[in-house]
């Protein structure tokens, strides 16, 4: 082939591949399309290229634009399916197995994301039968960018429900859309673009900051000047580094987790807890831990779970010195796969290497620690013993690492941006954990997030639904100030824009986890909200009661509610708790409450004039037990709030 002829081949190649047409991730097989709405299908192609779709029946033409974009305008279409997208250009593109339904964009940080496989262990039932191919999930992952809007979202795809797949989904948004499609039968679609740990402000858009004082300059400042910014953020937080000893267990002839090794120098501890509470204090870096158990020969050879509750923060599990598992970071339950033929008869070692670099290292309290065949169950808790193996130097940095997912705009840009075009029916969010420690500018946040995402889907004031955040740590047994209380009141002051419904948590979390394994109760109240607010089901009672007045009367405080359903009850019976009163020197105290029809009444001896009342207001207010007789918890919410 002489030299020109393949000079022609190659630029022909070239112009084919430039010319073919590509589809956004969100347009592929097994995608979810919004029902009763005008629909948008795009992509991209050569400028000016002729793109032509076969739909349902119907042909759509159309050309490319000068910066390679197109897009197509469907009319509205009922629920249904299956459909085949077929697009024609200088390649053909086929999109199969395409349902019409309800699609929830679902956002927020970890709660959100937390799958069915970390909540597998509680709804197994669940798991198991989760066969239902018209409930779909495209799941976003992590991109951040606060330089500018991408085009498209990272790749990934959809995935209909099954025993399998399903194990991906979000748990909460999987308990949501199965008591949607149980009820209405209709297809519905998940897009769940969620980051852990990530604050608010990340997920609004520039333009949806800009009448908030404080984050203009602050995006502007990333925007013109992020690389200074990152390269001078990573240099403070080497120049804090040090140079560490290596770690003992790991260096000497006979590793410390092998059965051989003979333990000199080791200390007693209990099992959970934490290793500053148990004689070990102010120290960061790696402990090792040891306990042998006895093992029946019923469980001999046979494979086995081991539960090692929750570690802060990383850790090697060894039994019989071989490695079962590890997990690099505090939050992950540990449920370890012990493979057949490791257990024996009689006594085996488990070993553990714990990694903490700050805060209190070792074993959360509270969790589940056993070594079980499904059988026999064998208590891990208790008596072990531990040796530290490695001591890291005081870290000195100046600035953590630069973080662009927590920058105002760094994830509205990627995760949410490309998706504007895709119709839906609402949205479902929970976050809120990332903003604890700025709780008043949280009360213009979520009401400004609420409207750039409806200004960008252009649908109007359509229903955004959101959780309110869990009971967590420790109980407080007097009345007190906190800040996740401040955080809930913000979000409860969110109702106040139209079309919004909010799930009340606080009998769902944990005190010792800020995962909460109980996402059931948060996806059966989103979907309660969902079903009034979103399919106009009048006769649902989406909430548990919400405060609406209080009228002072003598020596008592009469308090109304909306949200009470067939009627307000004490959950569990006995006396009406976490209700707290003060008069005007602000100092509550633990109140008298009754209900009294559809009120309550508040009183103290200790409080001859009162003025106020708190109820539930706490990070974690244990024992709150207002609730209407559908069995939805009333939201903590006080008197004195500062305007």
């Amino acid at each position: 082939m002489s030299k020109r002829v393949l000079l022609v081949v190659l630029l022909f190649s070239v112009g084919w591949t430039s010319a073919q047409v590509r589809l956004p991730q969100l347009i592929a097989d097994k995608m979810v399309l919004q029902r009763d709405i005008p629909l948008k299908i795009w992509g991209w192609a050569a400028p000016s290229e002729k793109i032509e779709l076969k739909f349902a029946g119907r042909r759509y033409k159309t050309w490319a634009g000068a910066d390679s974009s197109w897009e197509v305008s469907l009319p509205p279409m009922k629920a249904g399916g299956p459909y085949t997208l077929d697009i024609r250009a200088s390649n053909h593109v086929v999109v199969n197995d395409i349902l019409v339904g309800d699609v929830w964009f679902c956002s927020g940080q970890s709660n959100m994301v937390i799958p069915m496989e970390r909540v597998k262990e509680k709804y197994p039932e669940d798991i198991a039968g989760a066969d239902f191919p018209q409930i779909r999930n495209f799941f976003v992952p992590t991109l951040a960018d606060v330089e500018g809007i991408h085009k498209d979202l990272p790749h990934s795809g959809w995935k209909e429900a099954n025993p399998t797949n399903v194990l991906a989904f979000g748990a909460g948004t999987y308990f949501f859309a199965r008591d949607l499609y149980q009820k209405y039968h209709i297809p519905i679609g998940i897009i769940n673009s969620s980051v852990g740990g990530t604050p608010i402000q990340a997920w609004i858009s520039k333009a949806g900051l800009d009448p908030l004082p404080g984050y203009v300059p602050r995006n502007a400042r990333f925007m013109d000047s992020i690389n200074d910014l990152r390269a001078h953020s990573e240099i403070n937080w080497d120049a804090g580094r040090m140079v560490r000893h290596p770690d003992l267990g790991s260096i000497e002839a006979v590793k410390w987790y092998s059965p051989d090794y003979i333990p000199v120098g080791w200390h007693p501890f209990w099992l959970p807890g934490y290793w500053a509470d148990q004689g070990v204090k102010g120290l960061n870096g790696v402990v090792w831990f040891r306990k042998e158990i006895e093992v029946p020969a019923s469980m001999a050879g046979k494979p086995a779970k081991l539960f090692v509750g929750r570690i802060i923060d990383a850790d090697e599990t060894y039994l019989n010195g071989v490695k079962v598992g590890n997990i690099t970071y505090q939050y992950p339950p540990r449920r370890y796969e012990v493979p057949p033929g490791l257990l024996k008869e009689g006594k085996n070692l488990l070993v553990l290497r714990v990694t903490n670099t700050s805060g209190k290292g070792g074993f959360v309290p509270d969790k589940r620690y056993e070594l079980t065949d499904g059988i026999t169950h064998i208590d891990i808790r208790g008596d072990w013993q531990y040796k530290v193996g490695q001591v890291f130097p005081p870290r000195r940095e100046t600035a953590p690492p630069f973080s662009v997912q927590n920058e105002p705009t760094g994830l509205y840009n990627t995760m949410v941006a490309p998706a504007i075009r895709y119709g839906i029916k609402g949205f479902l969010w929970y976050q809120g954990e990332a903003n604890t420690g700025s709780p008043r500018e949280y009360r213009k946040l979520l009401p400004a997030l609420i409207a750039d995402w409806r200004a960008k889907w252009k649908e109007g004031d359509i229903p955004f639904l959101f959780v309110q955040l869990p009971n967590f740590m420790e109980v407080q047994y007097s009345p007190a100030e906190s800040q996740w209380a401040e955080l809930r009141e913000a979000q409860l002051d969110a109702l106040s824009v139209p079309n919004t419904g909010m799930a009340v948590t606080i009998d769902a979390g944990e005190w010792n986890d800020i995962h909460p394994l109980d996402k059931k109760d948060v996806g059966d109240r989103l979907a309660l909200a969902a079903e009034k607010i979103a399919y106009g089901d009048s006769s649902v009672v989406a909430s548990g009661p919400i405060f609406q007045s209080a009228t002072i009367d003598g020596n008592k405080i009469i308090l109304s509610f909306t949200g009470i359903g067939s009627g307000l009850m004490v959950k569990g019976g006995g006396e009406l708790r976490q209700l707290a009163i003060a008069g005007a020197n602000k100092k509550f105290v633990w109140a008298d409450a009754r209900i009294e029809g559809d009120h309550v009444i508040v009183s103290s001896p200790d409080v001859p004039a009162p003025l106020y009342v708190r109820y539930a207001w706490a990070d974690n207010p244990e024992g709150a037990n207002l609730y209407n007789k559908e069995g939805l918890p009333a939201s903590p919410f006080r008197t004195d709030q500062e305007k």
